[in-house]
């Protein structure tokens, strides 16, 4: 899907898709869906699928993994960002959610935080099961959010 047939979410700003080419957007959108095929998930049977953009130009990606006492549970988004820390990576430049429903994903409270962790905005591409997608950003989703910086003005 080309950038110009995707559905925007709010108002984006052009230059949030311009940040990421056709070629890398096609890719994200790849290994999304192809993380969500992993997914571990016995209790809500929603799998989900990540991948992330960094500033070294590697993508990372990762699945929604499930447990027992729901509260270990962890989404595809930390899961994604969390090998790619493990890995050295520190600048996040973008991050596509893909899921296999036709509803729409999108990224939960402590998603949307720990993606601000590592970019003060960056593109959001969702992914439907019907390969629609709908593009939106950090900022958007976080509006006025609190991050690091916050702690070195102590």
């Amino acid at each position: 899907m080309r950038h110009d047939e995707s559905q925007a979410s709010g108002v984006i700003e052009p230059e949030i898709q311009e940040m990421i080419s056709q070629e890398v957007l096609d890719e994200l959108i790849l290994h999304a869906k192809a993380a969500y095929e992993q997914a571990y998930v016995p209790y809500s049977h929603y799998p989900v699928g990540s991948a992330a953009l960094f500033s070294s130009g590697k993508i990372y990606s990762g699945c929604n993994v499930e447990n027992a006492s729901y509260g270990l549970t962890i989404c595809a988004e930390r899961n994604t960002i969390f090998q790619a820390i493990a890995r050295g990576e520190r600048v996040l430049k973008g991050i596509a959610i893909a899921v296999p429903s036709d509803v729409f994903p999108s990224p939960c409270g402590a998603c949307r935080q720990v993606i601000r962790e590592f970019a003060l905005d960056c593109p959001v591409v969702l992914i439907n099961g019907q390969g629609q997608m709908r593009w939106t950003s950090l900022k958007s989703l976080l509006p006025e959010a609190f991050g690091p910086e916050y702690l070195e003005l102590v």
